[in-house]
This record gives C-alpha cells, sequence and structure tokens, in this order.
C-alpha cells in the first residue's frame, strides 16, 4: 500500500516535471522501483502464508525487508527531487552516504530473502508442483538480485579517471561498454547500443512470480500433480538457462537488441531445447 502511494507520487513527478536524469525523466526510476517493491512484497507475503510453523522467520524476514526497502525507496526519491542519480553516485560526502546506505540496506535484504528461501526449500507442501515452483522461483530470484554485485564495481573507465583526477564521482554502472545515459529502449531505459545489466536482472528478480504462474496455469488445464512437476523443472531450467545467457551477452558489452552470431546462436538453442521440453511434456 506504501508503494502504491509512491507511484502515484512518482507518476505526479511525471507529468510535472519536466527534468531528466541520465537520459529518463527523472521520476521513471522512483515509479519503477515502487512496481517494483509492491509486486516483490506482495509474492514475499503470499509465500509467508504457506510457511505457518516458521513463525520467527516470517517476523523476521517480513519487517526486516519491509523497513529496509521503504528506507530504499526513500533515498531514491529524494535523490530524484534533488535531481540526481541514487545509484553509483559518491560525487559529494551526501551522495556517498545515501548510495552506501542503500547499498548495505539492500545487502542485509538479499540476507533476509535466502534465510525465507532456506524455509521454503524445507518447508513440505501438499501441492508439489506449487512447492517446486516456488522453491526454484525464489532461488532464481536470489540469482538475479545478486547481480547488483557486477554493476556496483568501479569501470575501467572509472577506474583510469580516478588515477589521473584523484576522485571518483561514479563507482559502477548499469551499462557494460559505455557509461550510463545513453540511448535506451522506451520505458525501460535498457541500453540499445551496449550491455545493459538491467536485463538479467529484472529477468532473475521476477521469477519468483513467474514458476507459480505456469503452475497455476497449468491447473487450470487439468494437469496432473507429476505432469506439474516436470513442467516447473523444465520452465525453471529454461528461464535460468535465459538468465545466464542475458547475463553473459550484458557482460560481453552487448546490447539486448543488438546480439552478434554467437549470442543469436545461443538463444536459438535455447528457444529450440525450451519447446522441445514443453512438447515432450505437453504430449506426455
Amino acid at each position: 500500500m506504501l508503494m502504491m502511494a509512491a507511484l502515484a507520487f512518482a507518476l505526479g513527478g511525471l507529468v510535472l516535471d519536466p527534468r531528466t536524469i541520465t537520459g529518463m525523466p527523472a521520476w521513471m526510476k522512483p515509479a519503477k522501483f515502487a512496481i517494483s517493491i509492491a509486486i516483490f512484497t506482495l509474492t514475499m507475503a503470499w509465500i509467508f502464508t504457506y510457511l505457518p510453523s516458521w513463525t520467527k522467520t516470517r517476523w523476521i524476514a517480513g519487517r526486516g525487508t519491509a523497513v529496509i526497502l521503504v528506507v530504499e525507496v526513500l533515498i531514491i526519491y529524494v535523490q530524484a527531487w534533488r535531481g540526481t542519480t541514487s545509484h553509483f553516485n559518491v560525487s559529494t560526502p551526501l551522495d556517498a552516504v545515501l548510495f552506501n546506505v542503500m547499498g548495505s540496506a539492500i545487502g542485509i535484504q538479499t540476507l533476509l530473502t535466502v534465510a525465507a528461501a532456506v524455509a521454503v526449500w524445507r518447508q513440505p507442501f501438499a501441492d508439489r508442483a506449487l512447492g517446486w515452483a516456488l522453491r526454484l522461483g525464489l532461488s532464481i530470484s536470489i540469482a538475479g538480485a545478486s547481480t547488483g554485485g557486477f554493476m556496483v564495481m568501479p569501470t575501467s573507465a572509472q577506474i583510469a579517471e580516478a588515477r589521473i583526477t584523484h576522485h571518483m564521482p561514479v563507482t559502477g554502472a548499469h551499462t557494460v561498454g559505455a557509461p550510463d545515459g545513453g540511448p535506451g529502449l522506451t520505458g525501460v531505459g535498457w541500453s540499445r547500443e551496449h550491455g545493459d545489466l538491467r536485463v538479467p536482472h529484472f529477468l532473475g528478480l521476477h521469477a519468483v512470480q513467474f514458476l507459480p504462474l505456469v503452475v497455476l496455469a497449468a491447473a487450470r488445464r487439468g494437469w496432473s500433480e507429476d505432469r506439474r512437476v516436470r513442467l516447473v523443472f523444465a520452465t525453471a531450467s529454461s528461464y535460468f538457462a535465459l538468465f545466464g545467457i542475458l547475463l553473459w551477452q550484458a557482460l560481453r558489452a552487448q546490447s539486448l537488441v543488438r546480439p552478434d552470431a554467437l549470442a543469436s546462436a545461443a538463444f536459438s538453442l535455447w528457444a529450440v531445447s525450451t519447446l522441445i521440453a514443453l512438447w515432450r511434456i505437453e504430449e506426455s
């Protein structure tokens, strides 16, 4: 509910505030984070309903996640209000403190999600397919969140500049192969010309929503539990493979929309393998 209120505020900013930050409307990032966090927290609250005996884990992970993500969003909104970037910005003492608080907070929140994932892996489920969807989906989501570690590492260009100027105003980037702020895909801002770590980050984060939805859709079609379990493993394997390909492509400084021959071959192999696996389950 807090994130919905924050989203409304950001949407107002998109309409009323003409400023841009790294080539995007100043309030686009706050809006995206409000939506993403609303989806994530609602998902975790739903997952907690399957962990009735894990009272302490639910209390610590739930309250801790809520507090940390509210702090995260507040910093993002403050920086948007100031007309500057929230991530990778260490140009002033205040910016450096805010960025370090965000980084430390997200590190703790990831550990809280790992604790919840341990509980999910240990919890027996009446619906085995849904249980596996939650276990594998949450594990892939943690891997997706962990790609943020690649983003905060200083780039070679930033290190070279710091050696000359003895000052590093920006440490890390979403974009690989160029500074942040170049031409981006409409709505998301992912680089159209270079690698962008936000692509695998986004895909990985949302595995915990995608896999359960696949299971629920199969249940509506009347699939047996054993068949739905096979579907979960096939879908999770395909999802994780695609996540790996996108991460590999981004680290090669290659845009999602401009794959070279090697990346195109990897995507083709992934697509064919996925279709064959799903066809075999459909026919079984």
